[in-house]
């Protein structure tokens, strides 16, 4: 999937986005020289790994070499050692509790105003499990379990139970009657937390910190966020992001690719020149001018590309004139992907794409436009995608790199993800033995395309537009009823005739509109099948 590409089918193009992107420029964007990853514990030996030439041989070695099955005691990744993201906050809301899961863990986020701060809690009440996620904020700012009442603070102390006697023992203050409570922070506009609810974790976010992506609180980029659940698991999300030459095939007819001579097929793939350096716990970097690319592991996938041209800032000076000056700086552009284990089979993908140009944009188009067509780049290849990890479990995933044949340098990236996650990280997410091991079922297509219960209802922008166009939808046809009746009550006359003929039109012409506005909220907030034989 790739991110400019769904940029170019947003309605940006509409509206004059003032830079046309090209293949060139998005293949630079995701194979783009890397810088090394700052990291709080020890890195290995930096190890050159160059992916293997793009010419095919029958004679390929294998780019994983031995290192890859193998463990290492010293080093080695430890997945409830790092903080996760759990949602953007502007798809948060305050007024009420919201269930998530991460990492297999089920937990709630809510706003405590008494301390202005979101709280990520245990999605579980003490007293018999509930989940505190269907529960809602009181008017005392407390978190309350609607099975039994019981509320409790945003320490998650129990402050009040109502079945025990006012004049009774304090049971509240029993340390049996708390819910356990996770270390949480915002940064980039997104609610992390730390896995681990132990009290030594209580202050971590004074020793490590989420990765930082400056871009992100930059005013002079554009910071317009999306998620999404995704039905597969994170390790194929994220080998998936970091495959560029899969975007002109997967994802044709959704791209503006530049006019070739010589192409060697309708789609126009090419080469890719591309290697990977710098192995260690915390992720790898790579090498390609004149951009960046950084996987801060487990979950940050990071690309960053000078797009030519320069557009001009306010750098907050005056001019002697009293007016403020302008500077030009070099129009960039930074893909950031967030990527979520949730359970086997299942991701969470939070995206955001900012850019210091056409800033204006994003400051009159509401987001869910943008959603639009980014939803369908993750539609086209979300099906071959979820069969695909089947496959990949069926052989074992410690079995990949025997399995697939990856020959050519556009998969250096994917080559480097799986090697870090055979050599550094267990070979798979850690689930702490919460799951069997099995893959769920596959549902329906539609089902499994569904983008109602995994992007409109977690999306603030999306579910309002969904509620409006509903309403208009309602709206539309009583409209065309009323005036069909005013019709019928109208008595003959030469004056109501033409009266009569013109309301006839407008009725028809609001039902025909109903029609359309109908199957457009399917499309796009329910289901938008993609048939690859027809494209």
């Amino acid at each position: 999937m790739s991110a400019m590409e769904a940029l170019r089918v947003s309605p940006v193009h509409s509206l004059g986005f003032p830079s046309r992107l090209d293949k060139t420029q998005f293949t630079k964007l995701f194979c783009s020289s890397f810088n090394p990853i700052p990291s709080s514990n020890s890195v290995s030996k930096s190890k050159l790994f160059t992916a293997i030439s793009s010419s095919v041989s029958t004679e390929l070695s294998d780019p994983f070499k031995p290192e890859v099955e193998t463990q290492t005691p010293d080093g080695k990744f430890d997945w409830y050692a790092h903080w996760y993201p759990i949602m953007p906050v502007c798809d948060l809301d305050k007024r009420r509790p919201h269930a998530k899961k991460v990492m297999g863990l089920d937990v709630v986020v809510w706003w405590d105003r008494n301390e202005s701060q979101w709280k990520v809690f245990d999605d579980s009440c003490p007293h018999r499990l509930a989940p505190l996620s269907e529960g809602r904020i009181d008017q005392w700012g407390r978190l309350q379990c609607v099975y039994h009442g019981w509320c409790f603070n945003g320490s998650g102390d129990c402050k009040f139970i109502p079945q025990a006697p006012p004049d009774g023992p304090p049971v509240h203050t029993s340390k049996k009657a708390c819910v356990s409570v996770y270390p949480s922070t915002v940064q980039n506009g997104i609610v992390w937390f730390w896995p681990n609810t132990d009290p030594q974790y209580k202050d971590i976010i004074t020793k490590q910190k989420p990765p930082y992506i400056a871009e992100m609180d930059d005013p002079s980029f554009t910071n317009s966020m999306g998620n999404r659940d995704i039905p597969y698991g994170y390790e194929v999300l994220i080998e998936n992001l970091m495959d560029p030459a899969h975007v002109p095939y997967a994802h044709y007819g959704l791209m503006r690719n530049p006019q070739r001579k010589n192409k060697a097929d309708r789609e126009g793939g090419i080469p890719l020149e591309m290697a990977v350096e710098n192995f260690h716990p915390n992720g790898f970097n790579g090498r390609r001018e004149p951009g960046i690319n950084k996987f801060f592991a487990p979950c940050v996938f990071y690309s960053s590309l000078p797009l030519g041209g320069s557009t001009k800032q306010d750098n907050g000076a005056a001019s002697s004139t009293g007016t403020k000056k302008e500077s030009s700086v070099q129009k960039r552009m930074v893909l950031v992907f967030i990527c979520i284990p949730v359970s086997p089979g299942k991701s969470r993908l939070i995206w955001t794409f900012p850019r210091n140009f056409g800033v204006w944009i994003d400051k009159i188009v509401p987001r869910w436009m943008f959603h639009v067509g980014q939803n369908l780049i993750l539609d086209s290849d979300l099906h071959l995608l979820h069969v695909e990890e089947r496959k990949i479990m069926d052989v074992g995933s410690a079995q990949w790199q025997k399995a697939c044949f990856v020959p050519t340098k556009s998969d250096a990236l994917v080559i480097a993800f799986r090697k870090w996650l055979n050599k550094h990280a267990g070979g798979q997410v850690d689930w702490k033995g919460k799951f069997s091991g099995a893959l769920p079922p596959t549902p329906p297509r539609e089902q499994l395309m569904d983008r109602y219960w995994t992007h409109v209802v977690n999306c603030s922008s999306c579910n309002a537009a969904y509620k409006g166009l509903n309403v208009l939808e309602v709206v539309l046809q009583v409209v065309s009823i009323a005036l069909l009746g005013v019709v019928a009550a109208t008595k003959q006359s030469l004056k109501s005739m033409v009266a009569k003929s013109a309301m006839v039109s407008i009725a028809l012409l609001c039902f025909a509109a109903s029609k359309w506005l109908s199957h457009f909220i399917h499309k796009v907030f329910h289901y938008h099948d993609y048939d690859h034989a027809f494209r």
